[in-house]
């Protein structure tokens, strides 16, 4: 089963290149707007993660590139939340343009780490809970 969310976001000036065009590294920050909205809305926030004793840091980003985003466009963000047997928060992203069409495409892996750094390979009771209440388990 997926969970998705629709983020909408406005293309700043400063987020372009000399050519007027979003510069490609902030492609990954959109990522981030998606899931940080995600998180928000379902429940399952990095301060979430955080107040139960874990981060969930990145440890794979995929960004396929397809169109520009260019200054002032509302771009729409699709983040997915994939479920997975492993302990691990994947996300797939698809970014729109004003028109409707793909500009990018993305995946993001996370896993999640104690307060020590130390990677957690068995499921943490908060996530596990979550993934319950939306009928993933």
């Amino acid at each position: 089963m997926e969970i998705k969310e629709i983020t909408n976001i406005r293309v700043r000036f400063n987020e372009t290149d000399s050519l007027g065009i979003v510069w490609h590294g902030n492609y990954i920050s959109y990522f981030e707007d998606g899931r940080e909205d995600f998180g928000k809305k379902h429940g399952i926030s990095y301060l979430d993660a955080k107040s139960n004793g874990f981060a969930t840091p990145i440890v794979e980003s995929i960004c396929k590139h397809k169109l520009p985003l260019k200054y002032g466009d509302i771009a729409k963000i699709e983040t997915t939340f994939v479920d997975t047997l492993a302990n691990k928060l994947i996300f797939t992203y698809k970014i729109f343009n004003p028109k409707g069409q793909v500009v990018c495409t993305g995946k993001t892996i996370q896993v999640f780490v104690d307060d020590n750094g130390e990677l957690v390979l068995n499921m943490p009771d908060f996530f596990e809970s979550w993934k319950k209440k939306k009928d993933l388990i």
